[in-house]
This record gives C-alpha cells, sequence and structure tokens, in this order.
C-alpha cells in the first residue's frame, strides 16, 4: 500500500513539473525579429533564476542512475568463430591465464566458458556447438568474430559471420594466427582482403599466441565498438582508462547534441540533465569507484555542483537559442553538446587526480574546455559521425524515459 501511494507521489510530482515547464513555454510571448531584440527577448522570457534547473537537479533518481550503471559493469565480450580458430588462445591471453583448454582437436571447448574479468565477463564460446554459440551472442555487448588466417577465409566463415549480422550487434573482425602465415604474405594482406569480401570494414590481423596486435590494435578497436565495452574494459585495465573515457564522453556528447537540437525550449533539459549525471557516474565507476554505496553519488554532486553555475547558465543559453527563428535549434544543439563534453573532460581530470582536484581549477578547467570544444570541434562532423555508428550498429543510443529521469525520489 505503501508502495503505491509512493509511486501515486511520484507521478503527481513529475505531472506538476511537466505542468510547470509547459506553462513557462508557452505563455504569451513575442518572439524576437532581429539579433537586437534577442537579448530583451530572452530575459523576458527565461525563467528568473535557475530554479527551475536546481528543482530538476533534485528531482533526478540517483539511485536509478547508479543502478542502471552498476548493470552496465555486467556487459560480455563474445567471441566467435570456426573450431580452432584461436578463440581459446585469445580468451587466454586477454585474461592472462588458462581457463579454456585450448586444443588441435575440434569439440574440445564444450560449453559456455564464463569468467570474471573484474566486473567484465568474458564469454568463449564452442566453436562447434551453433546453438551454444548463438546462445553467447545472444548475450554480447560486442561480439569479435576470428578467422583462421592460415587457412584464410572460408565459405563456413561466410556463413557463420551472415549469423552474426542478424544479431545486429557491434562486431570486430579478426583474422588470428598471422604468425602461421607463410613467407610472403602479410597479416595486412590479408585482412584487406577478408575486409573487401565480407564488407567489413576495419578488419584486424592479430596473434593470439605471439600477443601481436591484442594490446595495440584489437583492445582499442572493442573500446571503440562499445561505450558499454569500455566501461567494463576500462575499469578492469587501467592502461586503457583514457581511451575508455573519451569514447564514453563521445557518446554522451552524442546524444546531448542530438536532445539539444528539439525545438521546443525546456522539453530536453531532463534529458541532457540525465546525460549529463549519467556521465558522471560511468566515469566514476570507470575508475573504480563503488557504484554500491552512497560515496559514488556524493562525489558526483560534488563534483557537478563545482561546476554547476556554469552548467545553469549553459542550460539557460541553450533554450534562449531555441528562439531564434532560424538555425537557432543547432545553435543550442552545439551548447548542449558543449557542456557535456566539458562535463565529461572535467570529471576524466577529478576522478584521475583522485578526487583531490581543487575546484577552482575544475571550475576553470570547464570554461577552457566548453571554449574549446565551441571553438575546434566540428558540430556538422559529430553529427555525421553519430548517424554513421548508428547505421553501423557501433552505437547505442542512451536516451532514457524522461519520466525516469524526472521520477521524484530524493535518493
Amino acid at each position: 500500500m505503501a508502495n503505491k501511494k509512493q509511486i501515486a507521489n511520484t507521478q503527481g510530482s513529475s505531472e506538476k513539473l511537466r505542468n510547470d515547464l509547459t506553462a513557462s513555454i508557452f505563455r504569451k510571448r513575442n518572439q524576437p525579429k532581429t539579433l537586437k531584440d534577442f537579448s530583451i527577448h530572452t530575459l523576458r522570457n527565461l525563467p528568473a533564476n535557475i530554479s527551475m534547473v536546481q528543482g530538476l537537479m533534485k528531482a533526478v533518481n540517483w539511485k536509478l542512475a547508479q543502478q542502471e550503471v552498476l548493470d552496465g559493469l555486467n556487459n560480455t565480450v563474445v567471441l566467435v568463430g570456426q573450431p580452432n580458430t584461436g578463440k581459446s588462445t585469445l580468451f587466454n591471453t586477454l585474461k592472462g591465464q588458462t581457463l579454456s583448454p585450448a586444443s588441435p582437436q575440434a569439440g574440445t571447448t564444450r560449453t559456455l566458458v564464463r569468467t570474471d574479468f573484474g566486473p567484465f565477463t568474458l564469454v568463449d564460446t564452442p566453436g562447434h556447438l551453433p546453438d551454444v554459440m548463438e546462445s553467447g551472442m545472444d548475450q554480447a555487448s560486442v561480439i569479435v568474430f576470428l578467422i583462421d588466417a592460415s587457412k584464410g577465409l572460408q565459405t563456413s566463415d561466410r556463413e557463420l559471420y551472415n549469423v552474426i549480422k542478424r544479431f545486429e550487434k557491434p562486431t570486430v573482425v579478426a583474422v588470428n594466427k598471422i604468425d602461421e602465415l607463410k613467407r610472403g604474405e602479410t597479416g595486412d594482406q590479408l585482412a584487406t582482403e577478408v575486409a573487401v569480401l565480407l564488407e567489413a570494414p576495419g578488419v584486424i590481423p592479430v596473434s593470439a599466441k605471439t600477443g601481436e596486435n591484442i594490446a595495440e590494435e584489437l583492445i582499442p578497436v572493442i573500446i571503440e565498438a562499445s561505450p558499454e565495452a569500455a566501461l567494463a574494459i576500462g575499469r578492469e585495465l587501467p592502461a586503457y582508462r583514457r581511451a575508455a573515457a573519451q569514447r564514453i564522453i563521445r557518446n554522451a556528447t552524442l546524444v546531448s547534441l542530438a536532445a539539444g537540437l528539439e525545438p521546443i525550449p525546456f522539453i530536453d533539459i531532463p534529458i541532457l540533465l540525465g546525460t549529463q549525471i549519467r556521465l558522471v557516474l560511468r566515469l566514476a565507476a570507470l575508475y573504480g569507484e563503488p557504484m554500491d554505496n552512497a560515496d559514488a553519488k556524493k562525489h558526483a554532486r560534488e563534483l557537478i555542483a563545482t561546476i554547476g553555475g556554469g552548467l545553469g547558465l549553459r542550460y539557460l543559453a541553450q533554450q534562449a537559442a531555441k528562439a531564434v527563428p532560424f538555425g537557432g535549434d543547432f545553435v543550442a544543439g552545439a551548447i548542449a553538446g558543449a557542456a557535456t563534453w566539458s562535463i565529461g573532460q572535467v570529471a576524466l581530470e577529478y576522478y584521475e587526480g583522485n578526487k583531490q582536484v581543487n575546484p577552482k581549477r575544475l571550475q576553470q578547467l570547464y570554461k577552457d574546455t566548453y571554449r574549446r570544444f565551441r571553438r575546434d570541434k566540428n558540430v556538422d562532423a559529430l553529427r555525421a559521425q553519430a548517424i554513421t555508428e548508428l547505421q553501423e550498429g557501433h552505437s547505442v543510443p542512451l536516451l532514457e524515459d524522461p519520466d525516469r529521469l524526472i521520477e521524484e525520489g530524493k535518493a
């Protein structure tokens, strides 16, 4: 009974918040006709202060956000390939220990071999059991498809790749055993041939046995393939944390850029705020902050509060830009993207510095990175990148249901 009452109160609070926003949006106003009118129009039609933004910050359900990030630490990278393509060897190389028996006899790996990789789980699929292999792929955040370089691309490889594509998961293709190639043939040449035949750009030549191209190429490409995998890998492997952080920041920036294009003022703020809070929490998790206690929330809120003044002004400036008759939505999108990117860079320094960075330093860093983004970043290129990633299946949209983002909980 108490739960039903709490849900009713939550829905009522969310509805009131939306009504307040709507009343602010649709009150009678005169659109600016010239840039000269713009500043007057902005002052008249934006809230008198940033209390609305502060209210949204309080309304965010931090427990829900923390739980989502915690759930994201359990992502899987699935190694797929025909028997004896070196899946177990690669698996063991990534783990640094022998857990899945490698053997020249097809059928050695008979079940899904799962092992903890920090919070990340690698799944080695048995090459000879199609049903078990498909079960593993269905669980994947990223699929790594291995081809035996010593045999070249086989018909069975093509058939398996067609099965993989049906799952519509981010996929990394690698030709393994390049150490066994005959003289005169290089891994790069074979990788190019396979890429053309499979119409799969970015095929990577590797040797799981010697470790060639594993650390310098394969793992970075897996990080690029999925922000979810980036979080899990970066948390476990400190050497890749900065690269993983930039992947996570870029993904959140693209989401904010898209959300900021919403032409109606204030409608996008819950999405932007939710994206930015989740970005900070993901970076906290990346640097080892526990997600199942109050410290993660405390540190994230302290960080956001430190740059809160500038952030509030960014929200207001972004919403003001929407009032410009032509092109305002693109300006607003750029402001939203720049604000999120800047928050990410500040959070990165904060957590890399073991949360000991001077607040004034963080505030100045936010201002500097924001200006640098607006000066240097090509927004059109970011939009094109977002579209490409979505079309190729390399990016998972992180937009949340606004009702969930503004639940009254004061967690």
